[in-house]
């Protein structure tokens, strides 16, 4: 069960009921959506819809066979769910997209909007809601037309409305400091955060063999860096043994099979998400990765073992010329969270 910290003057009350419409957009948020059920804030009748065409299906193979009671996985779908009663909650991972946005602004017929972890795109949520400025929801690589910022700015007000009728919850595993808590309190926006009590308590179902456990990166199929210095990196780490390497779901076929050429590297296949597959260490292995949302998220699951897991900040030259320092910093948040 989660507890809050003496920080939070907006307790949020557990368990609680009812029925919960859990949209989900990737492997993250399915995990972040059974840890939040698990810690009580959903409710007693959970229903999961994924995203249609998202690659969700081995995850959630892997969480049917341990799930909460309450939790149901039903039929992926093109859009979000529209809860029928203004009792039950809706539930998204991701209020960057527009479909979800969307959904947002035609109006849910739901009492809580409840927004859970989808890691770093988490914190800049938060960042761009506390701002005292109108700030469009729009995620920041993105190439957004005149419409779409409307659309993000509109999803703005129309969250904070919602925090200030008291109707706004966000929840993450990620560290937030006292003064942005203090911040989102007062602008009624509730917090809860989760240190993976739920994925804690279960099985591990993998074990690997390798040393160095490297974590792949989205940044190069993203064009935030360069190809170059990154399979330059993979191979001075191959060097010194063998490397199981754990692509991202979006690397390109054509880098990753320029990965897998590379001496002592062992591809492995996409599955569930890392957190729950590198969440115990064999002795002598350790973990490498660029900064991403997995690096907080293992800390946590890895305990006294995260002095293992040894994270690589970004060298100047490794980024695009298309790469502001605004997201530059941004990516490489997860370094000090």
């Amino acid at each position: 069960m989660m507890k809050l910290t003496q920080h939070d003057t907006h307790e949020v009350p557990r368990p609680r009921f009812g029925t919960a419409h859990v949209w989900v957009e990737s492997p993250l948020q399915l995990l972040s959506a059974v840890e939040t059920h698990a810690a009580g804030l959903l409710g007693t009748d959970i229903r999961i819809i994924p995203r249609l065409g998202m690659p969700l299906e081995a995850t959630t193979q892997a969480l049917l066979k341990h799930a909460p009671a309450g939790v149901r996985f039903e039929k992926a779908a093109r859009k979000p769910p529209q809860p029928k009663s203004s009792s039950d909650r809706y539930v998204t991972g991701d209020a960057f997209s527009g479909k979800v946005q969307r959904s947002l602004l035609a109006g849910v017929k739901a009492k809580e909007i409840i927004i859970i972890d989808d890691g770093l795109a988490t914190l800049a949520l938060i960042k761009q809601l506390i701002s005292e400025t109108p700030t469009p929801l729009v995620r920041a690589r993105a190439k957004n037309s005149a419409a779409r910022i409307a659309m993000g700015l509109a999803t703005w007000h129309r969250l904070r409305q919602l925090a200030r009728e008291g109707r706004l919850l966000i929840v993450s595993a990620l560290f937030i400091d006292a003064q942005t808590r203090a911040r989102m309190t007062e602008l009624g926006i509730k917090f809860a955060q989760h240190k993976f009590e739920w994925l804690s308590t279960q099985p591990v179902a993998e074990s690997f063999t390798e040393p160095t456990l490297l974590i792949g990166s989205a940044m190069v199929a993203d064009q935030l860096i360069h190809e170059e210095p990154y399979l330059q990196w993979i191979e001075e780490i191959s060097a010194d043994g063998p490397v199981a390497y754990f692509p991202h779901r979006r690397e390109t076929p054509e880098l990753l099979e320029k990965i897998s050429k590379i001496d002592q590297v062992v591809l492995k296949e996409h599955t569930v998400p890392i957190e729950m597959r590198l969440r115990v260490l064999r002795p002598g292995q350790e973990i490498r990765a660029l900064p991403s949302t997995v690096i907080p998220s293992l800390r946590l699951l890895l305990g006294p073992d995260s002095r293992y897991l040894y994270p690589q900040a970004v060298p100047d030259h490794w980024w695009t010329e298309s790469t502001d320092l605004e997201l530059r910093e941004h990516l490489s948040s997860s370094l000090k969270v």
